[in-house]
């Protein structure tokens, strides 16, 4: 059994890199890899324990991206994993991915000066000391629910944090194309991880959209996913193949963030990522 998409403390993750490592070896993963938002920090710190409990650890990472089209400036945000199989990448990758961050942190700070402008003691310090390398709306959320101003985080993201509600602050994001010819660059393999979120209610909609990113050189699709149906892992399957994309599959696990999905096996044992699907990634990363 193996489970690629993993988030640590790094990121949007609770649970500390090291510890689920150790998790993982404890419940007997084959191949874990951890796929923070924007930084390898959570890689950079399992690497030592990972080789110490002889566990296979694989380097990925999620990046935001926006599929940009002619008479919508704004862009379509779609999610981009990069799987790097010997190991982080350096040099032009880092500098960009530093870029990145630091349009993140000025966002923060716009996000939390509307906060306050809305009657909420919520500081960039007080988030950036739940968020470490990697702090964002969820850990604005964490902040929000502990001095109860909310009183769940999906409140927080519904009243105050999602897209339509009062204090949303958009982050300057790079552009889909651009992304996945920076992971092919870094010699990674670009996914796009959990295709049912793209809202399409039509599956041939779907379909296009997948196509599209397949012009732009995607070279893999998650299949497997906690938040997939069995009908829609089938979908996903036939599109990989129709495609000529490789599959790839994770729980998504964020720890107490996402306190329905256990690392490895999903929402109620839903989840069982075949090891030929990390054998077929590697595979392609000879290539690149």
């Amino acid at each position: 059994m193996i489970d690629l998409h993993t988030h640590t403390t790094e990121s949007d993750g609770t649970v500390e890199p090291a510890e689920l490592v150790q998790a993982a070896a404890e419940m007997g993963l084959d191949a874990l890899g951890i796929c923070d938002h924007d930084t390898f920090g959570g890689y950079d710190q399992a690497a030592p324990p990972a080789r110490q409990a002889g566990l296979e650890l694989v380097c990925g990472i999620e990046l935001s991206t926006k599929l940009r089209r002619p008479g919508r400036p704004r862009g379509r945000p779609v999610h981009l994993l990069g799987y790097f199989m010997s190991g982080p990448p350096d040099g032009d990758f880092r500098g960009w991915l530093e870029g990145m961050q630091r349009k993140r942190r000025e966002r923060n700070v716009r996000l939390a000066a509307r906060l306050q402008s809305l009657g909420m003691s919520v500081t960039l310090e007080e988030v950036e000391k739940l968020g470490r390398s990697i702090a964002g709306r969820p850990h604005f959320a964490r902040l929000m629910l502990q001095k109860g101003y909310v009183s769940s985080l999906q409140e927080a993201f519904d009243l105050y944090l999602g897209e339509a509600a009062s204090a949303y602050v958009e982050r300057e994001e790079p552009g889909l194309a651009e992304s996945i010819q920076r992971i092919l660059a870094a010699g990674g393999v670009p996914c796009l991880p959990h295709p049912n979120r793209l809202g399409k209610s039509q599956p041939a909609g779907l379909e296009d959209l997948i196509a599209e990113m397949r012009d732009m050189d995607l070279r893999a699709i998650e299949v497997y996913h906690s938040e997939h149906t069995e009908f829609e892992t089938q979908f996903f399957l036939e599109l990989a193949r129709r495609y000529d994309l490789a599959v790839t599959g994770g729980s998504d696990f964020h720890g107490e963030n996402k306190p329905g999905i256990r690392l490895g096996t999903g929402v109620n044992g839903n989840l069982c990522v075949p090891r030929d699907v990390l054998d077929r990634l590697r595979e392609i990363s000879s290539r690149l």
